[in-house]
């Protein structure tokens, strides 16, 4: 069975392993299966969405619903703590999604920024030369499995638009491919504006455009993405340290967002691999069901970027060293991250089936989301016992209340209680609290405002103080 999603879900389940995989693949049941499952859950639950559904979707584009856009912010938001705010050396920027065309010529995104293309002369579909696959030395279509394919030619992954009322070459742009341009133009502003010394960082968050000949594997490869970049400007003698300083950093971020080391693969891409201008990079690999593929990479791009701008601005875009009175060109290290490709892997690492006993004492498959409390969309959720005893509803609204602005909280008076428990294990919501007639004193004062605290992975529940509880949940979702 096909879960449809928009009529194209089925893209990545057809489509051929990603170039740079170097696990064993699983079967193609046991990945469509998992990925199924998933794809469903974040249907159900409000996670993502197909871009356009109603209208039959439209590839390689998604919408964030009220859950997936809580999950992505607690991502890009602990990013931006650990990377900006909490560090002396970092400054934070956003740039524009369009650019001056020259921006694009000079940093070689126009001239070279493509794919190889190739078209089947059966089934017509269009494919990535190098991505097709291969048997007895002869490659063919995906889709129809015919060998009779056109030359491969490239293609531009650019989107153009026009700026202003014409459609014209002197008006033409482009949605933006990646983000790092947008810091290297503005290194000069960053610099004179926040008086940073050598080694300092320019971190932003935001929205990139490619046109892919074929995008697959979910939320994985888009046409529309999110990046979190830095790009950590240094002397050229600390380029190749700092490299592997930001792989460690890098490495225990992960960690804290409840991605382990032992699921991440750490690649290093060989000197034929790697593009021209770096001299060492490192790409970070997540095992995914569909197998293992980069979630970031760390480059050390040298001065290759500023050092093409100066040429074709005429602009300075050098440092002065106050102490050595020395005038150099920094180099960069580039710590880059795939915003949506990291909510995948959060997605994937959390998902999770286990066989319970209900309270009937039948068995049933429990599935639930055991994301790390910072990165869980709704930290807490306030159920009372029953909906028809204005007491209990009473007390759990005012308890949702005191809680809201510290934290993300759910209110859910509807169904059972182990019915609303199992939704919120699918949302993935690390702590349930019932409101039931302990909390009012029904059954004396010794326990009256208290609540049953319930956690999410154990399914343990325990009394505590409703004046205690705000503090017990910072502790733990922090």
């Amino acid at each position: 069975m096909r879960i449809l999603f928009g009529g194209e879900i089925g893209a990545w389940i057809d489509a051929p392993a990603e170039v740079g995989f170097h696990s064993a693949p699983m079967s193609k049941d046991a990945t469509s299966t998992r990925m199924e499952k998933i794809v469903s859950l974040c249907k159900r639950r409000g996670f993502i969405f197909q871009s356009s559904e109603i209208y039959g979707g439209i590839n390689g584009f998604w919408d964030y619903g009220p859950l997936g856009v809580e999950l992505k912010k607690n991502l890009k938001d602990f990013w931006w703590r650990r990377n900006v705010r909490e560090r002396d050396d970092m400054e934070g920027m956003d740039g524009s999604i369009i650019m001056n065309r020259a921006v694009w010529k000079a940093s070689g995104h126009e001239e070279t920024f493509s794919d190889p293309m190739v078209d089947c002369k059966e089934c017509h579909s269009r494919n990535r030369a190098d991505q097709l696959p291969e048997k007895n030395g002869e490659k063919y279509c995906p889709n129809c499995g015919s060998r009779n394919l056109t030359e491969a030619r490239d293609f531009n992954l650019m989107f153009k638009s026009h700026a202003g009322p014409l459609e014209s070459d002197d008006n033409l742009v482009y949605l933006r491919p990646e983000t790092a341009q947008a810091i290297f133009v503005n290194f000069r502003n960053v610099l004179d504006t926040s008086r940073q010394k050598l080694p300092f960082g320019i971190a932003q968050i935001g929205k990139a455009f490619r046109n892919e000949i074929n995008p697959r594997n979910y939320i994985f490869r888009s046409r529309e993405f999110e990046q979190m970049e830095i790009e950590y400007f240094c002397r050229p003698e600390d380029g190749m340290q700092l490299t592997d300083y930001w792989l460690e950093e890098r490495l225990k971020f992960y960690e804290d967002i409840g991605i382990p080391r032992s699921k991440i693969h750490i690649k290093d891409i060989s000197d034929g691999e790697r593009a021209f201008y770096s001299k060492k990079t490192y790409d970070l690999e997540y095992e995914f069901p569909f197998g293992v593929s980069e979630l970031e990479g760390i480059a050390y791009r040298t001065d290759y970027d500023l050092g093409k701008h100066i040429e074709h601005s005429g602009k300075p875009l050098d440092y002065f060293d106050e102490a050595t009175k020395e005038r150099l060109v920094p180099h960069v290290v580039e710590p880059s991250a795939g915003v949506d490709r990291t909510t995948l892997a959060l997605l994937c690492e959390a998902f999770d089936e286990e066989t319970v006993t209900d309270e009937k004492g039948n068995s049933e498959t429990r599935t639930v989301l055991r994301f790390h409390p910072r990165m869980a969309p709704i930290k807490c959720a306030i159920l009372p016992l029953l909906k028809n005893k204005p007491p209990l509803v009473e007390k759990a609204r005012a308890v949702a209340t005191a809680l809201k602005p510290f934290m993300n909280v759910f209110y859910d008076e509807a169904g059972a209680i182990g019915r609303r428990y199992r939704r919120q294990d699918e949302a993935g919501t690390p702590f349930c609290v019932t409101i039931d007639f302990d909390t009012i004193g029904e059954n004396g004062p010794e326990k009256q405002d208290t609540v049953t605290l319930r956690h999410r992975d154990s399914m343990a529940q325990e009394r505590i103080a409703i004046a205690d509880l705000k503090a017990y949940l910072l502790e733990h979702i922090l």
